[in-house]
């Protein structure tokens, strides 16, 4: 494991969003879905392509709080343009577990 300073630790802006709409997104080469998350007055609305389809309905995720990186540049997905990383946890399969608040909590607030 590669060690890193705090500041470098502090350049990585881990966010809380709440999940405000959820599609399918077909064209993609492992299933998944887009993403609009609302990060709050400073952030506002951001989109992600999250491979998060084998425990997650798409009802089941509207209102969700999810932690994201939001200061990595926009990545192009297909014809998607992802713009914050949603993160996770595998379990043992390899399947995505969200990352997430057990209380809600202000958009935008910052993981620290």
């Amino acid at each position: 494991m590669k060690e890193i300073t705090w500041n470098d630790f502090e350049q990585v802006e881990l966010r809380v969003g709440t999940i405000t709409e959820v599609k399918d997104f077909p064209e993609a080469r492992k299933a998944a879905y887009k993403l609009v998350i609302d990060f709050g007055k400073d952030i506002w609305i951001k989109k992600s392509s999250a491979q998060i389809t084998d425990y997650y309905q798409k009802e089941e995720l509207m209102g969700k709080q999810v932690i994201a990186v939001v200061n990595f540049p926009p990545k192009q997905i297909g014809p998607f343009m992802s713009e914050c990383l949603v993160t996770g946890l595998p379990d043992r399969n390899g399947k995505v577990i969200l990352v997430s608040p057990d209380q809600k909590v202000e958009n935008g607030e910052r993981l620290f």
